[in-house]
């Protein structure tokens, strides 16, 4: 009993330090300008000291967030582009990813495992090793500048694939074969049996592929020099120090919706996550 409480203990706290840093942006977004800098002074005005923090704003104000939402229009348009790169790329994996995943699950062709192999290399890795040549291939394409070029590298990702093979592995070759018995076609199989068994998979790798695409940072400071197209992840470094209190707010607002989609598709990301774990 004794064990469990400690252990209990133990996990509180370090759950508490997991969500302070969530704590700390919502109660600055609500502290003033001159409470900001009094707490955050070492930081912002770079004077000598330790920062304070205090757990309740003194003083709670709207007032960042009023500033954030009807005096900044750009805050808008870097919204709703991140929102074009977020469903553009996840309509492309449903797409793509999705059919290449049950081909490598349920059918055999010659090279299976060296292409699957292929997959988890280039699934492994990072931007910085890819960058140039995908730099040079959407020059040549003539995507540079343009949303395109960001949401077709992620609409082709092998990330998703990976996810979703698990799921589609599990489906009981025994029950398709019963489909083609009773002369359903490959693409009635697909559809009719292999979607609605591997929804799982499919929405843990969505909720994956949408908090990474709304997250992007690199991709778009290398492909993307016109400011009218930069997304949503690239505002918040765009912010001086000055308008500290602004970048707290704009903060909560861009933690918002990925919260939501965690908290709506975690039963599913956790799915995903014990299968990708599992090795046959």
């Amino acid at each position: 009993m004794k064990l469990r409480i400690f252990l209990w203990a133990v996990l509180a706290v370090l759950g508490l330090i997991a969500v302070y840093p969530v704590c700390f942006l919502f109660v600055g977004s609500l502290m003033g300008n001159d409470e900001l800098l009094a707490n955050l002074g070492p930081v912002l005005s770079g004077r000598d000291g330790y920062v304070v923090f205090a757990p309740l704003p003194k003083f709670p104000t709207f007032r960042h967030y009023v500033e954030l939402l009807l005096d900044s229009p750009e805050y808008f348009v870097m919204f709703w582009n991140s929102m074009k790169i977020t469903f553009g790329t996840l309509i492309g994996q449903l797409l793509f990813a999705t059919p290449a995943a049950f081909g490598f699950a349920q059918y055999e062709f010659r090279f299976k495992k060296a292409l699957f192999l292929l997959y988890e290399i280039l699934m492994l890795l990072p931007f910085q090793v890819l960058m140039l040549s995908d730099y040079l291939v959407l020059d040549s394409l003539k995507l540079l500048d343009n949303l395109w070029g960001i949401i077709l590298p992620g609409a082709f990702s092998t990330f998703p694939v990976f996810i979703m093979y698990r799921f589609f592995k599990g489906i009981p070759v025994s029950l398709l074969e019963s489909a083609r018995l009773d002369g359903a076609g490959e693409f009635q199989i697909f559809v009719r049996i292999g979607l609605p068994l591997g929804s799982s998979g499919i929405i843990s790798a969505m909720v994956l592929g949408f908090l990474e695409s709304f997250s992007l940072i690199e991709q778009p400071l290398t492909f993307l020099k016109d400011r009218s197209l930069w997304p949503l992840s690239i505002f918040l470094p765009e912010i001086t120090q000055q308008q500290a209190g602004m970048a707290f707010a704009a903060s909560v607002l861009t933690f918002l919706p990925a919260l939501l989609v965690f908290l709506g598709g975690q039963d599913y990301l956790e799915q995903g996550i014990i299968s990708s774990a599992v090795k046959e």
